[in-house]
């Protein structure tokens, strides 16, 4: 996908600028950097991921100067983590990697101050593929942001693979 449509995709999910993002599974950053577009210089964002050397290569191509604050944490996001409040947070392809999606949703929820964003953006598959091990198709995503006492569930973004047709989703919810 290119930058425009990366951006395109989540654009409807984040609907102000600035505040306190977090970047879930952030590898080399494609989201990151389609979050700091849409968030604008006033906005502090945390890039997450295990691939401290993916983090590395974010951080020396940040743009400087007039670019959101950008803080990286090599870690598992299934594990605890020292973060602010946050206003919003995506995670983009990265909750299918994990066998306990509710467990890992109901953590990252709890970053979220009241009326914080939960973002994600996951194929709309049904059945696990080689790189899908734990497919998060919108219902399933729906019924995992119910469960973990988010509202406002609603999808913001669908894309279909030209070359395989496999559609991408990026939907939200809100913590009341």
């Amino acid at each position: 996908m290119t930058h425009a449509e990366l951006v395109n995709l989540i654009r409807a999910g984040v609907p102000d600028q600035g505040g306190v993002w977090a970047d879930f599974g952030a590898g080399g950053g494609n989201f990151t950097r389609a979050l700091h577009d849409l968030l604008g210089s006033a906005a502090t964002i945390f890039a997450v991921d295990r691939d401290g050397r993916a983090l590395e290569r974010l951080q020396a191509s940040w743009l400087g100067g007039e670019a959101a604050a950008l803080h990286i944490r090599t870690a598992d996001f299934t594990q605890p983590l020292a973060l602010p409040p946050l206003d919003g947070l995506l995670v983009a392809n990265a909750l299918h990697f994990n066998r306990d999606q509710a467990g890992a949703v109901a953590r990252l929820a709890g970053y979220l101050r009241r009326g914080g964003r939960f973002m994600i953006v996951e194929y709309e598959v049904n059945s696990a593929r080689s790189y899908i091990p734990f497919p998060l198709p919108y219902a399933r995503f729906e019924r995992l942001m119910i469960g973990a006492g988010l509202g406002d569930v609603v999808r913001v973004g669908l894309r279909r693979s030209p070359s395989s047709g496999t559609a991408m989703y990026a939907a939200a919810a809100i913590k009341p």
